[in-house]
């Protein structure tokens, strides 16, 4: 059994220690699911050395150009997003090139929200999330640095 030191403790942070940026992504021609993925890592916080699973630690991330995202394979034609209104014979299906045309920030939001914990901490989580369909967005104010994926 060994002892270990105080200063070789993994830190877990306080939700008033987490220090929070702002990031500005340009989804114009990125895949959907490597896009979808590393919003979702950074949302939850995972790429700071200081990740607490536990936590509320990632940075708010600001997607533009939702529009413009690009799929692989047949996925445009094949692709459904479902709905279901919890009444018999609700059932709703969307094929994705529909969603794309309609409300692409959709599109974007339902791949992050799947990636991320399926609890209160995730919906939490998600907030930090604003998508806008072309490249003008509201969120100037937070002063987002512009990031490369």
């Amino acid at each position: 059994m060994s002892i270990i030191s105080k200063e070789h403790k993994t830190p877990s942070l306080k939700k008033e220690e987490v220090q929070k940026n702002w990031f500005l992504i340009d989804a114009k021609g990125k895949t959907l699911g490597r896009l979808c993925s590393e919003v979702a890592k950074r949302l939850r916080g995972k790429h700071k050395p200081t990740f607490t699973p536990n936590q509320d630690c990632g940075d708010g991330i600001v997607v533009i150009n939702a529009s413009q995202i690009k799929v692989t394979g047949n996925k445009n034609t094949q692709k459904i997003y479902y709905h279901h209104s919890r009444y018999p014979g609700g059932m709703k299906a969307t094929p994705f090139h529909a969603l794309l045309d309609k409300n692409p920030e959709k599109v974007i939001m339902e791949g992050v929200k799947g990636m991320l914990p399926k609890s209160r901490l995730g919906d939490v989580m998600l907030t930090h999330c604003r998508v806008f369909a072309d490249d003008k967005h509201t969120l100037q104010s937070q002063k987002p640095v512009k990031l490369e994926i």
